[in-house]
């Protein structure tokens, strides 16, 4: 799992290089209840071994009184690659589908960034001292970028 963050790290820098070439996250919460959340960790760690050349971390963990909030980031990669499809956005298009029927018995919901209590757990859990580097800040998004509630 660690390796493909790491991996994922040369391909971050690239993306930064410009706003039209920023890096677009997308964060999956597992909610696995208490007694299976090494399961679910195992679980992610294999689906990790079958997309080796997707960028992924846990972003975030949380709880409450039934199930723990696992918070994965997937990097989808540059914006402007990911509306022509790239490879990178198709890769990780296939890991989000894998971790909603692989990971199915854990509750898999989209989830918004994880709060800087649930991003300092999950560092905490993953090991802070690493070598990969964390997923990116949240970007705001621009006027023309907004939708609208109606």
């Amino acid at each position: 799992m660690r390796q493909s963050v790491a991996a994922s790290t040369d391909q971050l820098a690239e993306a930064v290089a410009g706003p039209e070439a920023e890096t677009v996250v997308v964060h999956v919460q597992l909610r696995p209840r208490r007694g299976s959340t090494r399961r679910c960790l195992a679980e992610l760690a294999a689906l990790a071994a079958v997309h080796p050349e997707v960028g992924f971390a846990v972003s975030g963990l949380g709880k409450d009184e039934r199930v723990v909030r696992v918070t994965v980031g997937v990097e989808l990669g540059p914006r402007e690659a990911i509306a022509r499809f790239s490879p990178q956005a198709q890769a990780a298009y296939a890991f989000v589908s894998d971790l909603f029927t692989v990971l199915y018995d854990h509750m898999p919901v989209y989830a918004a960034e994880p709060r800087a209590a649930e991003r300092a757990a999950a560092a905490v859990l993953m090991g802070a001292d690493d070598d990969a580097a964390p997923l990116p800040a949240p970007r705001r998004p621009q006027a023309g970028e907004r939708v609208l509630a109606s």
